[in-house]
């Protein structure tokens, strides 16, 4: 189902950055090619590759990609009481924080781009699933209003964010052997 791009107003002004990145309005469609994308991106990717930091201070490959998840999951959680008409107002997460905690650099990458492809396929269950009604509601989040709609094109926009990142940032500086 095609779904209306969400207008100002239904999610904070700082994803507005993500949310610019998705072309058009077939958000599931564009979250599906992404899962092709992404597993293509990652497709005999090494551990070398996984555990690569373009600089000190910044994530390893593995972590970008289980803050991939992580994120997704919040984002898709949010979407699902919203959509269901819970109007609980809901938390901030810390990435950074999350990252820390996840244990990402212990996990063989493949493990990783596992766990991404189910996190994917279920975010891309929920949606579909959604009439809509569901897409037009809106909750709070993070003590901002936000549209289940406008979370579905922040869950692809963020991706989008962070594929170029690895793309221009990590893949394109690892040296090779």
């Amino acid at each position: 189902m095609k779904v209306a791009r969400p207008e100002a107003g239904e999610y904070a002004g700082y994803y507005e950055k993500y949310v610019s990145l998705v072309i058009g309005d077939d958000v599931t469609g564009s979250l599906e090619a992404q899962r092709v994308q992404t597993m293509q991106l990652f497709a005999g990717r090494s551990e070398r590759d996984g555990n690569f930091r373009y600089a000190g201070d910044k994530w390893t490959v593995k972590e970008v990609l289980g803050h991939l998840s992580d994120s997704e999951r919040i984002f898709t959680y949010r979407a699902l009481r919203i959509a269901r008409g819970d109007l609980t107002p809901m938390e901030g997460f810390e990435q950074d924080d999350y990252v820390r905690s996840g244990g990402f650099n212990e996990r063989p990458l493949t493990s990783l781009v596992e766990e991404y492809a189910f996190v994917r396929g279920a975010s891309l269950a929920l949606f579909r699933s959604l009439g809509k009604e569901a897409w037009l509601r809106r909750g709070t989040a993070n003590k901002n209003e936000v549209s289940v709609r406008a979370l579905a094109y922040i869950t692809a926009g963020h991706e989008l964010h962070h594929r170029q990142i690895l793309e221009e940032r990590y893949f394109s500086a690892i040296p090779r052997a």
